[in-house]
């Protein structure tokens, strides 16, 4: 179990531009060889590099858990078909809502989604993720795949989430939460991580109370 700190293109930003679950990463094309071997060592998993929909935010537009991985409509066939070879359980979510990775914040144990979450995403998370999903909102914001990341060991949620809130994403993942934010500050922690119960790949601004609160909160 480690933890690194990397960039994406010279961004911090890496949630932004990365997926991940415990046995895939989702990456974009142009990442060196030397970071993709640091990204599948530090969290134990085969590693796809693609586009969706021809834009590099796949961390945006993707989200999933061990079970499945649920991908937006303007997913292109050939992006669909890298993700396959590497991961079997790829399901095409049709919705006008296409940035799922923000709306979603899900592990292998539970899900919260959006309050608005229109009922086909809903019952992707709970037919394809295999986890029933509970309403909510974090910071009194319902971009709760932004404002948060899960492992099956712990879910770090932004510094200005409500205690009521945390209560609510603790009964629905089934792990401990706790509040910190990213890459210097970032209230959107899913920007600033990429990480399973294996490993995490931060920011490099992350600093190093943040970095602790991190490694403690979901054990690596």
């Amino acid at each position: 179990m480690a933890v690194i700190l990397a960039d994406v293109f010279g961004s911090p930003n890496i949630g932004v531009y990365c997926f991940c679950n415990e046995r895939l990463a989702i990456v974009p094309p142009g990442l060196t060889n030397h970071k993709i071997d640091q990204f599948a060592e530090t969290l134990g998993v085969s590693v796809c590099k693609t586009t969706i929909g021809g834009t590099a935010l796949v961390g945006a537009l993707v989200t999933g858990n061990s079970n499945g991985v649920l991908v937006p409509h303007m997913i292109r066939e050939y992006e669909l078909e890298r993700i396959r070879k590497e991961f079997s359980n790829v399901v095409v979510v049709e919705s006008k809502w296409t940035a799922l990775g923000n709306v979603v914040l899900a592990n292998d144990l539970g899900a919260v989604v959006h309050p608005e979450t229109p009922t086909n995403i809903v019952d992707a998370v709970n037919d394809v993720l295999k986890v029933k999903p509970a309403f909510g909102n974090i910071a009194k914001l319902p971009f709760v795949g932004a404002l948060g990341i899960a492992t099956n060991k712990g879910a770090i949620v932004s510094p200005n989430a409500l205690e009521e809130e945390m209560a609510l994403i603790e009964s629905a993942l089934h792990v401990t939460v706790e509040p910190s934010s990213t890459n210097g500050g970032v209230p959107f922690v899913k920007s600033g991580i990429l990480a399973n119960s294996k490993g995490a790949v931060v920011g490099p601004l992350t600093r190093g109370a943040e970095l602790m609160q991190i490694s403690r909160t979901i054990g690596v």
